[in-house]
């Protein structure tokens, strides 16, 4: 149960959650990282409007969201909890493919569920996201940052670095990759975007490299529904291995709910209900991997046959943080293998061509009675390619009896074909 809690808070941490939950009347002060926030005031939900393409990437995006967590769920038979943020990936790898060209950009966007819809739609997506995401419930904090942090040898060609200010808000930065002060530097930018939750990303830095690209994304909210802390007590929490005690929340009260013959799922939402956590407990002699195999085959539909009912729930306290430096094997898997190589199509960063060598991610959440806090961190490290063969000049002197032929493109067919001899 607590991986299917994860997964849940990874789904509230991309926002692909937030048409789950119903608003909530229930509006209460609350102390957000010392501001406070009066919620007796107006906080009507701000639902974000989609062009159509941009309905189709979400969906899609989310798709790609749920294989990649059966992807690492079956690469780690551990039993370990886990929690990633795939948007932060995402979000890095739409930078990425800001920059590239051919089959690398077509990899990409297909991957990440934008079909090939070229570079400046995938863009504007992001743009959308990270304008929109944060506004549609002032109760929640929501920060998407990203950055770019260049090797001093190398500069970013203009149209680039616009771009990336334009669509991604991105902090573009020169840097001596040699000198632990960028590597402190860029460990300091990590940690004042999620807040303290990743103080740092990176143990060291390649003074070869190009540049790293990173995403964070912080998040925190309080229940529209909080948990009563004296209610919280040691109860029996049933693992793989056998039981053990864990603090167990604890409340009473209407959530949307459903049950099908693999597991029962409950929506709890935060502030105003336009965030929630979603959580499914797999039913008894079905497993926490029997869902996730469920969500990579058949997505989120489940949640149209939720419905408000009342609930008597029970919900372990945790914290979890998750880190790993193999995202390129992941990656893989899913289908994105030229981005990795050195023959990658990615000339239109720094005028030089560059492939991701190293990708990891940082993620963190923290669930207690009052809500749910969550942080992630992706880096890219880039290199450059080798050097590109040159071809050799090609000599055509038509100084000599020849043929030709006139033909049309799309079809192939030949209207014309003679031989010319001077005569």
């Amino acid at each position: 149960m607590k991986k299917l809690i994860l997964i849940m808070a990874i789904t509230a941490l991309c926002g692909q959650m937030s048409a789950f939950s119903q608003p909530s009347n229930s509006l209460k002060s609350e102390e957000i990282t010392g501001e406070t926030i009066d919620t007796t005031l107006d906080n009507e939900p701000s639902p974000i409007l989609l062009t159509e393409q941009q309905r189709t990437f979400v969906a899609d995006n989310n798709a790609f969201t749920l294989k990649f967590i059966k992807t690492v769920n079956d690469e780690d038979r551990s039993g370990k909890s886990f929690i990633y943020s795939p948007l932060s990936i995402t979000y890095v790898m739409s930078m990425v493919n800001a920059a590239a060209e051919g089959e690398t950009e077509r990899e990409l966007e297909q991957t990440l569920g934008f079909h090939q819809g070229g570079i400046k739609a995938v863009n504007e997506f992001c743009k959308t996201l990270i304008d929109s995401l944060p506004k549609v419930d002032r109760q929640v904090q929501l920060n998407i940052a990203n950055a770019i942090f260049v090797n001093k040898d190398y500069r970013l060609l203009k149209p680039y670095q616009k771009d990336m200010q334009k669509y991604y808000d991105a902090l573009a930065e020169s840097l001596d990759f040699a000198s632990k002060k960028s590597l402190n530097h860029i460990n300091g930018w990590c940690n004042k975007k999620t807040k303290g939750m990743i103080p740092s990303i990176l143990g060291e830095l390649n003074p070869s490299a190009v540049a790293y690209l990173l995403n964070a994304i912080y998040f925190k909210a309080n229940w529209a529904e909080q948990f009563k802390e004296a209610l919280t007590k040691n109860d029996t929490f049933h693992t793989v291995e056998g039981p053990v005690m864990l603090p167990l929340m604890r409340q009473t009260h209407k959530f949307r709910y459903m049950k099908n013959d693999l597991f029962a799922a409950v929506d709890l939402p935060y502030g105003n209900g336009q965030w929630s956590m979603t959580v499914m407990l797999p039913e008894k002699g079905k497993s926490a991997d029997d869902v996730i195999d469920y969500l990579a085959k058949n997505g989120t539909s489940f949640t149209s046959e939720m419905r408000r009912r009342k609930v008597s729930l029970k919900l372990p306290r945790f914290e979890t943080e998750s880190s790993t430096s193999d995202l390129i094997g992941t990656m893989k898997k899913l289908g994105i293998y030229s981005v990795f190589g050195s023959g990658a199509e990615i000339p239109n960063m720094c005028g030089s061509g560059v492939y991701i060598s190293m990708m990891l991610q940082k993620a963190r959440i923290k669930v207690n009675e009052t809500g749910s806090e969550a942080a992630a961190v992706t880096v890219v490290m880039l290199e450059k390619s080798s050097a590109p063969i040159r071809e050799e000049t090609v000599v055509f002197h038509a100084d000599r009896p020849f043929v030709y032929a006139i033909r049309e493109a799309s079809t192939g067919v030949i209207l014309f074909v003679g031989k010319f001899t001077g005569k």
